[in-house]
């Protein structure tokens, strides 16, 4: 039988998935991880308001969700202090990165970004036939004036940055982006990834310019609201340029379901604060675990602290897989430079716990 012909730029393209799951390293290895300490998802759950608002929703799911995702899109709005024409709401933040590839990515176009930054942007841009352009990190941090001229340099359609970063959990000040952002070229797209703004310090997060048409922010609900499994991001920027979303956007992939309970998520701030409290605690736990293992850690502004091994990436990679035979799911960045940590979520105590208590012994097995 004939087969269906892919386009070249498909055929071109390798057959690879951007992170393997816990769920399949379970399947793989028949045995259930004690401690889910490696997606950088909130363990400590949604609010209880939204538990409530998709229990009460459930029965109408034979309902499309709203295509224009109104009263989510304005609650967003009056909660940044935004116009509602300056929001966009789509499937988590990987899908809106999809859709602003699409959107701005045409074949033989670059995107700058970091060597070893998180990576499903360059995945989309691959997709849309452009070509990524990376640039080492300077330490623990993206290095702002190399992303700027490599820009200028490749004449760059987009620059990818997300503050705070992943995977290093370091971060920019406010008036280092706003100085970024200045010297970035006009023709060339900022997307500035805040996924994990809300964990972050006092003094990060640059004012919200949605005039500046060549700057995009993209949030989302999967982090400090613990709603991973909802897939609801958010984007804000000039208007002009959020209206192009509804050139290629999915209309119907905001579920009803999950559009509710962002809307119970953001309602309640006294939840949202609590959890930033605990992740704040996690942080400074899972540094004291690696100083007691003798190793040090990357002060973190996200939901996750990277660790050094203290070696090199191998030596990195073999902790990664002894912790997984001792019930540990963890991930580690792989770029040259940051490949010697391993990088930890922060997790409920009894998950810490055993992070504690199995950490030694996979130094000792990897060593």
């Amino acid at each position: 039988m004939t087969r269906p012909l892919l386009t070249p730029l498909a055929r071109s393209l390798p057959d690879t998935v951007p992170f393997t799951g816990p769920e399949a390293l379970e399947r793989r290895t028949g045995t259930t991880f004690r401690a889910r300490v490696g997606a950088n998802e909130s363990g400590f759950g949604p609010s209880p308001k939204v538990i409530a608002a998709v229990g009460a929703a459930a029965g109408a799911v034979w309902m499309y969700g709203d295509p224009e995702i109104h009263d989510l899109k304005q609650a967003l709005a009056a909660h940044l202090g935004v116009p509602f024409a300056n929001v966009v709401v789509g499937e988590g933040i990987d899908g809106l990165h999809g859709l602003i590839a699409r959107l701005i990515i045409a074949p033989g176009d670059v995107a700058v970004t970091s060597l070893g930054a998180y990576p499903t942007f360059n995945y989309h841009v691959a997709g849309f036939g452009g070509r990524v352009v990376a640039v080492p990190y300077a330490g623990h941090h993206e290095d702002l004036a190399a992303l700027t001229a490599a820009a200028r340099r490749e004449r760059a359609k987009v620059i990818y940055l997300s503050n705070p970063d992943n995977p290093m959990g370091t971060w920019w000040g406010s008036a280092e982006l706003e100085r970024f952002i200045a010297d970035v070229p006009e023709e060339t797209l900022i997307l500035l990834d805040e996924a994990y703004c809300e964990t972050a310090p006092a003094g990060t997060l640059p004012r919200l310019d949605i005039d500046r048409p060549n700057l995009i922010r993209t949030r989302t609900f999967s982090k400090a609201y613990g709603l991973a499994g909802m897939r609801v991001g958010y984007a804000v920027g000039e208007a002009r340029f959020i209206k192009a979303f509804d050139k290629v956007r999915n209309h119907f992939g905001v579920t009803r379901l999950s559009q509710g309970a962002a809307l119970a998520a953001l309602g309640d701030e006294d939840w949202l604060a609590r959890v930033v409290a605990k992740v704040a605690a996690g942080r400074e736990r899972l540094h004291a675990i690696a100083a007691e293992c003798g190793l040090a850690s990357v002060p973190s502004a996200t939901n996750f602290v990277a660790i050094d091994c203290g070696r090199d990436g191998p030596y990195a990679l073999a902790v990664l897989k002894a912790l997984e035979r001792r019930g540990v799911f963890v991930r580690k960045p792989m770029a040259p430079g940051l490949d010697r940590h391993i990088r930890i979520s922060v997790g409920r105590d009894e998950e810490l716990d055993v992070v504690a208590a199995e950490l030694p012994g996979a130094l000792r097995e990897a060593g």
